[in-house]
């Protein structure tokens, strides 16, 4: 697919994702690009996969698709993670995940 960010590629019927995550940040938030990462940042600790749970729950609530549709494929102890998004385009992952122009990045709709 053309003119996706370099963070999303559809493999098949699945959309994969690449992010580096901040665990411990202030807030939860997404955003910005950081090379060919998007870099997400959750309040959760990274002990006992609190952060990966906070990762999966911040995606599937921006994304508006159930949390069993997000998974983790790779870098479940790292801060570099792949993850698998089912149910969904690369073009619709793309759009929700993108920061709005002006912004630098996007925090979850419940505000977070």
């Amino acid at each position: 697919m053309s003119n996706l960010p370099p963070y999303i590629r559809q493999q098949g019927e699945t959309v994969v994702l690449s992010v580096k995550v901040q665990p411990r940040a202030s807030r939860n938030q997404i955003g910005p690009v950081e090379g060919q990462e998007l870099k997400v940042k959750v309040t959760a600790p990274p002990v006992d996969a609190a952060a990966n749970d906070a990762l999966v729950r911040l995606l599937a609530e921006q994304l508006d698709c159930p949390r069993g549709a997000v998974r983790m494929l790779r870098g479940q102890t790292s801060r570099h993670k792949v993850l698998a998004i089912s149910g969904m385009s690369a073009k619709a992952v793309a759009a929700r995940l993108a920061p709005t122009a002006g912004s630098p990045a996007i925090r979850p709709k419940n505000g977070g």
